[in-house]
């Protein structure tokens, strides 16, 4: 069968042409009863016209009527019978040319194999047929219900947030134990360099995982992944640095290396720009642009390594931000580490990277999707060729959307080209709703509470242009004359020419003709066909104009990617189809640094720029044209609406009306006076996207989002490593396992018991802290840390204390010397609960644990310490917490439609001011975690949820809380490398396992330690699979059968 996918490619797309195509071959009379009809009036005519017979025979094509009747009629229980007709007819037809000697008969084949052929072409298309209904129901059916659960969670918000009347004012949050800035002001102010930029030290960093990214000589069109995209992020770095008030711009990206593409694509740092660089006067002081590139894994497996990047992104950025706080101290500045602005994400996986690494250091950040995973999804089932399922394996596109929904939940501000990308495209996540963002915006604008409800601000920021090279002044003045630069007569006079103007203008009979530019990807999207189309049946516009098509770089079309090389041969065969040669110019190569010239080239001739794009999201092309001074002609789709808006430099048409495109240019080239004042307002209104222009935007969007005059979020002060006296750990005192495991466990009770009575103590005080309380609780001279991270529970949810017992004992029994390693407990239980596990297996928490992350996450404590409770990690992870707004819409999206209350109860002894506990009875009676989140982000409620303890308990925490995320903080809290974390765990465990797996820490999983599991409450069977979560080959996580210590030992010396 793969021999004959061509065969399957060429009827879908007959298929996708429906009755239109059909309607249009039958006026051109390929009809079989036109043809009868043609044939009978030869027939009675006599001798004299078996010529005109011949032709009208040759056609007719049994192959493309048959297709026409079952495109038009097609009916399943028909089939047979179109097939039977065809056939007869054929024979018919047959017949009456054999009656005509005059019409001469070709057989190429036997009746029996054309038969043969007739047959399995009409199973095809049944098969196509039925597959494309089948995909197309199922896609119906699946949009039906996600309408209604979202309609139905947009009436449920709508009727929450209209609780409080508008002027019912929030409780003053300083003087609650919540003390959250507001991200959002009501009155935006502009950046201005004066004013802001005299006493700002900025540090940006910028994430793109997708492209081949660097500085110089962009392989733009190389691949489908490097595009605009890679263009805009690498200028929009420079631009950045070069603003007053930003110190530095890293653009992190993957490194790459691999012989398939250049060495420059390895090198793990690049400078864009130095400070010098920029404009900035005498008191520059910035550090410039960087592009970073971290050691990363092929793209079409980068989902399940992302946690990776991010801990390899995490290390340099701590690292940068102590190198600038030291260069500040130099100069007096801050001696305090210079925490990232702003973290911008660039699409899907950007922007989970970008939201991963601001919850880490809990700084803002930014999304810019550039595209969604939804659309395409959209288009592909569409297409009607692959199922969800298959489409999910091929694509991991629900990996990719659960991606682009993480980021909506962490975004401070969703950066957007235009307003068609909000409405149209942001509109169908469940993360957004416009209406409720819209509601949200205004209530918070009048100090009324959310109820904990939050939505991404969305703003329109088109990217900016580098124009520095155009001299505008001297484009509104000429109005471009080619003929002074080609003419023979004026040789003397004649400048040197760029040699791609050579290259293009050698294809040229002509080359004094007004140029029709296209630039773009050899990509079907890009609908260059039917500029050829336009171009070519339109004689009129032959005569006065001339085609260029930039469609990437190519040496041998063979050795192209399927898409590009069938855009590319089917462009070649228009060309012959029409006789365009002389007309049409078409170069096999040219650079970057070429592309002004070829714009300058288009305008000198008086030329037209054209993007016919079926969709353009916003349309760069069109912006670097219009400061050249060329008018445009543009899709209506997409972003051109809003450019043209602005610019007012050209005409908007349907990409699919070859018509209209040419009449579009044809009236551009032939209306002098109306293509000279399109000229004239592109380049008046040009410097609207500017780098400049969209700079200042930017960081006035960005400052509003953080809320100015508000103190800034809490941040690592990163103090480096010191010895903790003798007496504020027990653990020092040696290697005395009698203190770690007591037979006589009084000392063991008393330490917990002082321990919970803190706890019990600060809960009900939540404003007891002090400053002792924020100090930095690392762990000594340990430079290892040993998680415990082991979920062992019994089928009621009771702790497996033997099974724990027995770990505990040959973890901590593996190490000789005590001071080496640090050992942490993680674990879904709550405090209470796991020092109580801890009694049953005769340990001391306070001698054998540095620290306990209990609630799956939500809190952290240090046992050995007088204060135990980690106050700066709460309120590092409260961010978004919805706190008690959350808890009843839990319970009424968490149980299944007839559940019974007692199925999903809440457990007042287990829950916390950070975590909300519910009893689960029965995992058969409720939803899914990924179901609930689902509707929750419908809400507009960001949190994180775990089923815990075997399935029979659901916790709801604060967004950025969970286990994986506490090891992370504490690695930046002890100055403790990742990699020098080992993660003991099951083969199973609570549903938040699969986020403890990836990442550059070790990781064994132990067999047989954990009966039972919460992995079959994750998610729904149309989610993204565990493969797209967990890398299924990994050199950080190694299977241990049972000699743990053996595993600890060689962690610790190899490390």
């Amino acid at each position: 069968m793969a021999g004959n996918e061509w065969i399957n490619g060429y009827l879908e797309a007959i298929l996708d042409a429906g009755t239109k195509q059909t309607l249009l071959h039958r006026d051109r009379r390929f009809s079989f009863s036109a043809l009868t009809q043609l044939v009978g009036e030869l027939h009675d005519k006599g001798n004299g016209r078996g010529a005109k017979a011949a032709a009208a025979g040759e056609r007719y094509s049994t192959t493309k009527y048959f297709v026409e009747e079952v495109v038009s009629r097609f009916d399943d229980t028909d089939l047979h019978k179109t097939w039977v007709k065809v056939q007869t007819e054929y024979d018919l037809l047959k017949s009456l040319r054999a009656d005509r000697h005059s019409m001469q008969v070709v057989a190429t084949r036997n009746s029996q194999e054309r038969n043969s052929r007739l047959e399995n072409m009409c199973w095809r298309i049944w098969h196509l047929s039925r597959k494309k209904k089948q995909i197309e129901w199922e896609e119906a059916r699946r949009l039906a219900k996600k309408k209604r659960e979202w309609e139905q969670g947009s009436r449920d918000a709508a009727e929450d947030i209209s609780e409080l009347s508008e002027g019912e004012k929030t409780e003053l949050l300083a003087g609650t134990a919540r003390s959250i800035p507001s991200r959002i002001n009501s009155d935006m102010q502009l950046w201005t360099e004066e004013e802001h930029g005299k006493s700002k030290h900025l540090y940006i960093v910028l994430i793109s995982l997708h492209g081949l990214v660097r500085g110089e000589n962009m392989e733009l069109g190389r691949d489908s992944d490097t595009g605009g995209q890679v263009k805009y992020v690498v200028e929009l770095a420079r631009a950045l640095a070069a603003t007053k008030g930003v110190y530095r711009v890293d653009l992190l990206t993957r490194q790459i290396s691999s012989p398939e593409v250049d060495s420059t694509y390895g090198e793990p740092v690049e400078m864009l720009s130095r400070a010098a660089d920029a404009d900035r006067g005498a008191d520059a002081d910035g550090c410039g642009a960087y592009v970073i590139r971290l050691p990363y894994i092929p793209k079409e497996s980068l989902w399940p390594h992302i946690p990776e990047f991010v801990d390899r992104a995490l290390t340099h950025i701590t690292n940068v931000a102590r190198a600038i706080s030291e260069q500040l101290a130099e100069d007096g500045g801050a001696a305090k580490p210079i925490w990232p602005y702003v973290i911008h994400g660039h699409y899907a996986d950007g922007g989970e990277v970008a939201a991963r690494l601001a919850g880490a250091l809990n700084v803002p950040m930014v999304m810019t999707g550039h595209s969604l995973g939804r659309n395409k999804l959209e288009q592909l089932l569409k297409q009607g060729r692959l199922s969800l399922e298959d489409i999910n394996s091929t694509y991991r596109i629900m990996r990719r959307i659960e991606g682009e929904e993480a980021a909506l939940d962490a975004a401070e501000m969703v950066v957007t080209s235009t307003r068609q990308e909000i409405e149209e495209q942001w509109g169908s996540y469940d993360g957004f709703d416009l209406k409720l963002e819209r509601k949200l915006r205004v209530r918070r604008r009048r100090g009324v509470s959310c109820l904990g409800r939050y939505m991404p601000r969305m703003v329109v920021i088109p990217p900016g242009m580098d124009f520095s090279y155009v001299n505008t002044q001297d484009l509104i003045e000429g109005d471009g004359d080619i003929s002074s630069l080609i003419s023979s007569d004026r040789a003397q006079s004649r400048r040197d020419l760029p040699p791609i103007w050579s290259e293009i203008m050698r294809f040229f009979t002509n080359p004094h003709k007004p140029m029709i530019l296209a630039l773009s990807r050899p990509d079907p999207k890009k609908n260059v066909m039917t500029l050829l189309k336009a171009f070519g049946e339109c004689h009129r516009l032959r005569e006065l104009a001339n085609l260029t098509l930039i469609l990437g770089n190519r040496d041998d079309i063979e050795g192209m990617s399927g898409g590009s090389a069938a855009v590319l041969a089917m462009v070649l065969k228009s060309i012959d189809k029409y006789d365009l040669y002389g007309q049409v110019s078409y170069p096999k190569h040219h650079k970057q640094s070429d592309v002004p010239q070829i714009y300058r080239l288009a305008a000198e001739t008086k030329g037209v720029f054209i993007n016919p794009a079926l969709v353009e999201p916003f349309g760069l092309t069109l912006i670097e044209a219009a400061a050249y001074g060329l008018p445009v002609v543009a899709t209506r789709n997409g972003g051109p609406v809003d450019i043209l808006k602005v610019l007012n430099n050209g005409v908007l048409v349907d990409p699919h009306d070859q018509g209209a495109i040419s009449d579009a240019l044809l009236k551009l080239v032939a209306d002098k006076s109306l293509w000279l004042e399109c000229r004239r307002n592109g380049l008046k209104n040009i410097h609207c996207f500017s780098w400049p222009e969209h700079c200042r935007a930017y960081l006035s969007h960005v400052e509003h989002c953080r809320g100015l005059g508000q103190p800034s979020a809490h941040c690592f002060d990163l103090p480096p490593p010191t010895p903790e006296p003798m007496s504020d750990s027990l653990r020092d005192l040696g290697d005395d396992l009698s203190l770690r495991f007591s037979l006589d466990d009084a000392t063991g009770e008393l330490a917990s018991t002082a321990i919970l009575d803190d706890i019990r103590r600060r809960h009900e005080t939540p404003h007891a802290s002090s400053a002792k309380d924020h100090a930095p609780a690392g762990p000594g001279r340990r430079r290892h840390v040993v998680v415990i991270a082991a979920d062992c529970y019994d089928e009621d949810g009771r702790p497996g204390v033997s099974d724990l017992r027995r770990l505990l004992q040959v973890a901590m029994a593996a190490v000789s010397d005590a001071g080496r390693v640090a050992y942490v407990l993680a674990t879904g239980s709550t405090v209470e609960e796991t020092m109580e596990a801890l009694r049953c297996c005769n340990v001391d928490p306070a001698a054998t644990f540095d620290a306990l992350v209990c609630g799956s996450g939500s809190e952290l404590y240090y046992p050995s310490r007088d204060a135990p409770e980690d106050a700066d990690y709460d309120s590092h992870v409260e961010y978004r917490w919805p706190a008690e707004n959350v808890r009843s819409t839990v319970l009424q999206l968490a149980r299944l439609d007839g559940a019974k209350e007692d199925d999903l109860a809440v457990d007042e002894a287990a829950c916390r001011p950070r975590c909300h506990a519910f009893s689960v009875k029965s995992g058969d009676k409720v939803r899914k975690i990924d179901a609930i989140r689902q509707r929750l982000r419908m809400r507009g409620f960001r949190c994180n949820l775990v089923y815990a303890r075997a399935g029979t308990r659901l916790n709801v925490i604060p967004l950025f809380a969970s286990r994986a995320f506490a090891l992370r903080y504490l690695s930046m809290r002890w100055s403790i490398d990742l990699t020098k974390f080992l993660v003991i765990m099951g083969e199973k465990g609570d549903t938040d396992y699969e986020q403890l797996l990836p990442g550059i820490q070790k990781t064994v999983t132990v067999q047989g330690l954990v009966a039972r599991g919460s992995e079959r409450l994750l998610r729904d069977e149309d989610s993204y699979k565990k493969e797209d979560v967990v890398p299924s080959e990994s050199h950080t996580v190694s299977l241990c059968e049972s000699n743990i210590a053996s595993e600890i030992l060689c962690f610790i010396q190899q490390r």
